[in-house]
């Protein structure tokens, strides 16, 4: 695909979050303190969340979902199971990163995921059906989210995975990772999300961007013949 976004300025670009737990605020925060638009929705009306999102992230806008998808970055912070609520068609051809895990033992088990052989990721894109789904944001804990930022260059700066199918995607996806403080690790296609989802090695640790490497590359051959 052709690249439909340039990141020239980080003050220029909005994300929307669609979303308002622990995930969507805590990437909220950090994303205003990146610099960047930022607005929030959930099911409910915007004037519903409108206390909540000026309390706990100040500096962000409470807006319809409508208004969230239309943004050039949309992050996927809802429950999993609930993914279904999401209308396609106002995704369609947005960059979307899906932060959303399916972890059985903590979230009980969905027949969506379970009886499905792909990722999590590759059935919320083929739902999505147009959207240009990236995973990623999935793998580090909300409240380590606003603590372990550090400057570009920075040997031991966390790193963050990033998978997916469109390259363009990727390549905005990984700006916007390293303008929140991680270095951003490409693992390849969407299916290589493979190696960071819930109870794998890379899930449950933190590592530097040579570490993710080392970790994906290990992966890769069971990602493959999956």
């Amino acid at each position: 695909m052709s690249g439909q976004h340039v990141l020239s300025s980080h003050h220029d670009t909005t994300i929307g979050i669609l979303g308002a737990g622990r995930v969507g605020t805590a990437l909220a925060r950090q994303a205003v303190k990146a610099g960047y638009r930022v607005l929030i929705a959930t099911a409910k009306p915007a004037a519903e969340n409108a206390l909540l999102v000026d309390i706990v992230t100040p500096g962000a806008v409470a807006v319809e979902s409508s208004q969230a998808a239309a943004s050039d970055l949309v992050v996927l912070a809802i429950p999993l199971h609930k993914f279904r609520t999401l209308h396609p068609s106002e995704l369609a051809g947005r960059i979307v990163i899906d932060a959303m895990n399916y972890w059985a033992p903590v979230d009980g088990v969905f027949d969506d995921f379970e009886s499905d052989p792909r990722t999590s990721s590759e059935v919320v894109e083929e739902f999505l059906r147009h959207a240009r789904v990236v995973k990623s944001l999935n793998h580090i804990g909300y409240h380590e989210l606003e603590e372990d930022d550090e400057a570009a260059g920075v040997p031991t700066r966390r790193a963050l995975a990033l998978a997916g199918d469109d390259a363009d995607a990727k390549a905005f996806v990984s700006s916007f990772i390293d303008r929140l403080g991680y270095d951003a690790v490409d693992a390849g296609p969407l299916s290589a999300g493979r190696a960071f989802q819930p109870a794998t090695e890379i899930f449950t640790g933190s590592h530097t961007a040579n570490q993710l490497r080392a970790l994906i590359q290990k992966n890769r051959p069971l990602a493959d013949a999956a």
